[in-house]
Protein backbone atom coordinates (compact mmCIF):
# COMPACT_ATOMS: atom_id res chain seq x y z
CA UNK A 1 0.00 0.00 0.00
CA UNK A 2 2.05 2.89 -1.26
CA UNK A 3 0.19 5.55 -3.24
CA UNK A 4 -2.88 3.74 -4.57
CA UNK A 5 -5.09 6.41 -3.02
CA UNK A 6 -2.97 9.45 -3.81
CA UNK A 7 -5.27 12.43 -4.36
CA UNK A 8 -8.31 10.65 -2.89
CA UNK A 9 -10.30 12.38 -0.16
CA UNK A 10 -11.77 9.93 2.32
CA UNK A 11 -14.40 10.87 4.89
CA UNK A 12 -14.50 8.94 8.15
CA UNK A 13 -17.83 9.44 9.88
CA UNK A 14 -17.92 8.62 13.60
CA UNK A 15 -19.37 9.70 16.94
CA UNK A 16 -18.51 9.02 20.56
CA UNK A 17 -18.71 5.31 21.22
CA UNK A 18 -16.78 4.42 18.07
CA UNK A 19 -14.74 1.23 18.38
CA UNK A 20 -11.18 2.60 18.51
CA UNK A 21 -9.46 -0.06 16.42
CA UNK A 22 -12.18 0.21 13.74
CA UNK A 23 -11.45 3.93 13.47
CA UNK A 24 -7.67 3.78 13.65
CA UNK A 25 -6.80 0.86 11.39
CA UNK A 26 -8.92 1.81 8.34
CA UNK A 27 -7.77 5.43 8.68
CA UNK A 28 -4.13 4.32 8.81
CA UNK A 29 -4.63 2.06 5.78
CA UNK A 30 -6.13 4.93 3.77
CA UNK A 31 -3.46 7.40 4.94
CA UNK A 32 -0.64 4.93 4.23
CA UNK A 33 -2.04 4.45 0.72
CA UNK A 34 -1.80 8.21 0.12
CA UNK A 35 -5.37 9.33 0.84
CA UNK A 36 -6.29 12.47 2.71
CA UNK A 37 -8.66 11.48 5.53
CA UNK A 38 -11.09 13.73 7.39
CA UNK A 39 -12.79 12.75 10.64
CA UNK A 40 -16.37 13.99 10.59
CA UNK A 41 -18.88 13.83 13.44
CA UNK A 42 -22.20 15.29 14.48
CA UNK A 43 -20.37 18.15 16.22
CA UNK A 44 -16.86 19.57 16.35
CA UNK A 45 -14.59 18.96 19.33
CA UNK A 46 -13.59 15.46 20.35
CA UNK A 47 -15.19 12.04 20.26
CA UNK A 48 -14.58 9.31 22.83
CA UNK A 49 -13.49 5.99 21.37
CA UNK A 50 -14.17 2.70 23.12
CA UNK A 51 -12.41 -0.64 23.31
CA UNK A 52 -14.74 -3.61 23.27
CA UNK A 53 -17.70 -1.22 23.49
CA UNK A 54 -17.32 -0.80 27.27
CA UNK A 55 -13.79 0.39 28.05
CA UNK A 56 -12.95 4.02 27.26
CA UNK A 57 -10.13 4.39 24.77
CA UNK A 58 -8.56 7.52 23.36
CA UNK A 59 -10.30 10.69 22.31
CA UNK A 60 -10.04 11.93 18.73
CA UNK A 61 -10.30 15.48 17.44
CA UNK A 62 -13.06 15.98 14.91
CA UNK A 63 -11.89 17.70 11.74
CA UNK A 64 -15.32 18.84 10.54
CA UNK A 65 -18.94 18.74 11.66
CA UNK A 66 -21.43 16.92 9.44
CA UNK A 67 -23.38 20.16 8.88
CA UNK A 68 -20.28 21.68 7.28
CA UNK A 69 -19.48 19.00 4.69
CA UNK A 70 -20.85 17.84 1.37
CA UNK A 71 -20.57 14.56 -0.49
CA UNK A 72 -18.82 16.59 -3.21
CA UNK A 73 -15.91 17.10 -0.78
CA UNK A 74 -15.02 13.39 -0.75
CA UNK A 75 -14.30 10.38 -2.95
CA UNK A 76 -15.19 7.66 -0.43
CA UNK A 77 -16.58 7.07 3.06
CA UNK A 78 -15.52 4.87 5.98
CA UNK A 79 -18.04 4.04 8.71
CA UNK A 80 -16.35 2.45 11.75
CA UNK A 81 -18.44 0.46 14.21
CA UNK A 82 -18.94 0.30 17.94
CA UNK A 83 -22.47 -0.04 19.23
CA UNK A 84 -23.13 3.55 20.37
CA UNK A 85 -21.43 5.22 17.40
CA UNK A 86 -23.83 4.14 14.61
CA UNK A 87 -26.80 4.42 16.96
CA UNK A 88 -25.94 8.12 17.38
CA UNK A 89 -25.21 8.64 13.69
CA UNK A 90 -28.41 7.04 12.41
CA UNK A 91 -30.51 9.49 14.42
CA UNK A 92 -28.99 12.55 12.73
CA UNK A 93 -30.69 13.80 9.58
CA UNK A 94 -27.53 15.48 8.26
CA UNK A 95 -25.64 12.18 8.62
CA UNK A 96 -28.31 10.24 6.73
CA UNK A 97 -28.45 12.85 3.95
CA UNK A 98 -24.64 12.80 3.64
CA UNK A 99 -24.44 9.00 3.49
CA UNK A 100 -27.25 8.90 0.92
CA UNK A 101 -25.49 11.58 -1.17
CA UNK A 102 -22.20 9.65 -1.11
CA UNK A 103 -24.02 6.51 -2.28
CA UNK A 104 -26.10 8.44 -4.80
CA UNK A 105 -22.91 9.81 -6.37
CA UNK A 106 -21.62 6.26 -6.81
CA UNK A 107 -18.83 6.70 -4.28
CA UNK A 108 -17.78 3.65 -2.25
CA UNK A 109 -18.77 3.22 1.40
CA UNK A 110 -16.94 0.89 3.79
CA UNK A 111 -18.79 -0.16 6.97
CA UNK A 112 -17.61 -2.57 9.65
CA UNK A 113 -19.25 -4.32 12.60
CA UNK A 114 -22.26 -2.26 13.81
CA UNK A 115 -21.78 0.50 11.19
CA UNK A 116 -24.32 -0.99 8.73
CA UNK A 117 -27.02 0.33 11.09
CA UNK A 118 -26.37 3.71 9.48
CA UNK A 119 -26.72 2.13 6.03
CA UNK A 120 -30.04 0.56 7.10
CA UNK A 121 -31.33 3.95 8.29
CA UNK A 122 -30.24 5.53 5.00
CA UNK A 123 -32.14 2.80 3.09
CA UNK A 124 -28.99 1.67 1.28
CA UNK A 125 -29.03 -2.10 1.92
CA UNK A 126 -32.14 -3.08 -0.06
CA UNK A 127 -31.16 -5.62 -2.73
CA UNK A 128 -27.52 -5.67 -1.67
CA UNK A 129 -25.37 -8.45 -0.25
CA UNK A 130 -23.46 -7.53 2.91
CA UNK A 131 -22.17 -8.72 6.26
CA UNK A 132 -22.11 -7.24 9.74
CA UNK A 133 -21.88 -8.02 13.43
CA UNK A 134 -24.41 -10.82 14.11
CA UNK A 135 -26.82 -8.67 16.16
CA UNK A 136 -27.57 -6.44 13.14
CA UNK A 137 -28.38 -9.19 10.68
CA UNK A 138 -32.13 -9.24 11.34
CA UNK A 139 -32.25 -5.45 10.88
CA UNK A 140 -30.42 -5.77 7.57
CA UNK A 141 -32.72 -8.56 6.35
CA UNK A 142 -35.79 -6.55 7.41
CA UNK A 143 -34.41 -3.62 5.39
CA UNK A 144 -34.16 -5.82 2.29
CA UNK A 145 -30.49 -6.76 2.43
CA UNK A 146 -29.02 -10.21 1.81
CA UNK A 147 -26.83 -11.00 4.83
CA UNK A 148 -23.93 -13.43 4.64
CA UNK A 149 -21.34 -14.47 7.21
CA UNK A 150 -18.10 -13.65 5.41
CA UNK A 151 -14.95 -11.72 6.33
CA UNK A 152 -15.47 -9.00 3.71
CA UNK A 153 -18.29 -8.48 1.22
CA UNK A 154 -18.26 -6.02 -1.70
CA UNK A 155 -21.53 -5.28 -3.51
CA UNK A 156 -22.50 -2.25 -5.57
CA UNK A 157 -20.14 0.14 -3.82
CA UNK A 158 -20.66 -1.19 -0.29
CA UNK A 159 -17.72 -2.83 1.49
CA UNK A 160 -18.72 -4.55 4.73
CA UNK A 161 -17.01 -6.64 7.39
CA UNK A 162 -18.18 -8.39 10.55
CA UNK A 163 -15.90 -7.30 13.42
CA UNK A 164 -12.36 -6.25 14.41
CA UNK A 165 -11.03 -9.74 13.61
CA UNK A 166 -11.70 -8.90 9.94
CA UNK A 167 -9.77 -5.61 9.94
CA UNK A 168 -6.76 -6.79 7.91
CA UNK A 169 -8.98 -8.00 5.07
CA UNK A 170 -11.32 -5.02 5.44
CA UNK A 171 -8.46 -2.50 5.22
CA UNK A 172 -6.89 -4.22 2.20
CA UNK A 173 -10.27 -4.25 0.46
CA UNK A 174 -10.85 -0.57 1.28
CA UNK A 175 -7.62 0.40 -0.44
CA UNK A 176 -8.37 -1.80 -3.47
CA UNK A 177 -11.96 -0.62 -3.87
CA UNK A 178 -11.28 3.06 -3.13
CA UNK A 179 -8.48 3.08 -5.72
Amino acid sequence: MANELSGKRVAILAASGVEQVELEQPRKAADDAGASTTLISVDTGEIQAMNGDINPGDTFSVDRAIADVSADDFDALILPGGTCNPDTLRQNGDVIAFVQAIAGAGKPIAAICHAPWTLVEADLVRGKRLTSFPSLRTDIRNAGGDVVDEQVVVDQGLITSRNPDDLDAFCATIVKEFA
